[in-house]
C-alpha cells in the first residue's frame, strides 16, 4: 500500500480521501484498501519521512493534503527498480473454490453466479478506463507514465474477462 500511495503522490499531492478515491478507480484490482488501511500506510510513511503534510483551508474545512519527499522518492524507485515479485501471480481467493466442495450444490451456484456478476461490473468499468484512456491517448501524445498505467488498466480487463469465461465454464460443469 505503501508504495501505491508513493506513485499517486508522484503524480500530485493528494488528500487522504483523494488518494482512497483514486485507488478504488483504478487500482482497486491490485489492492483494496479501507480508510484504515490507507490511514496506516500514511503514518508510516510520515514517520519514515517518505512524505509530509501540509493543511489548506477549503471551503471552511481545513484538510492534509499529503506530498512526497526526495528521500520518499528514493525509496519509491528502489522499489521501482527491483525485481518484480512473482507471488503477485498467487490469488487467496482460489482457496474458496479449492474447499467448495464441502459446500451444497445450490450454495456452489449460488456463490459462483454472484460472483461472475461482481466480476462482470468490474469488467464494466475498467472498459470504461479503458476506452477512455485509448480515446486520451489518441487526442494526446503519450508519455511514458500514462502509457502503463492504460497498459495495466488493459492487463486487469483481460483478466477480468479470463476469469469470467473460467468462472462461467466451472458454473457450467457444475450445473451438468
Amino acid at each position: 500500500m505503501e508504495n501505491i500511495i508513493l506513485g499517486l503522490l508522484l503524480l500530485q499531492s493528494r488528500t487522504i480521501y483523494q488518494l482512497r478515491k483514486r485507488i478504488n478507480d483504478g487500482l482497486n484490482l491490485m489492492y483494496s484498501c479501507s480508510m484504515g488501511s490507507i490511514q496506516a500506510a500514511i503514518k508510516k510513511l510520515l514517520k519514515n519521512g517518505y512524505i509530509t503534510s501540509n493543511e489548506i483551508s477549503e471551503n471552511g474545512k481545513l484538510k492534509k493534503v499529503y506530498s512526497i519527499t526526495a528521500s520518499g522518492k528514493n525509496y519509491f524507485n528502489s522499489w521501482l527498480i527491483s525485481p518484480i515479485d512473482n507471488d503477485a501471480a498467487k490469488n487467496p481467493k482460489l482457496s474458496k473454490i479449492y474447499f467448495l466442495g464441502f459446500a451444497e450444490k445450490d450454495t456452489r451456484i449460488k456463490l459462483i453466479k454472484n460472483h461472475i456478476a461482481d466480476l462482470k461490473t468490474m469488467l464494466y468499468d475498467l472498459e470504461k478506463i479503458c476506452n477512455d484512456g485509448i480515446m486520451l491517448s489518441n487526442e494526446n501524445h503519450t508519455n511514458d507514465i500514462f502509457y502503463f498505467q492504460l497498459q495495466t488498466a488493459t492487463y486487469g480487463r483481460d483478466l477480468i474477462k479470463f476469469n469470467i469465461k473460467w468462472y462461467s465454464r466451472l458454473l457450467k460443469n457444475i450445473k451438468e
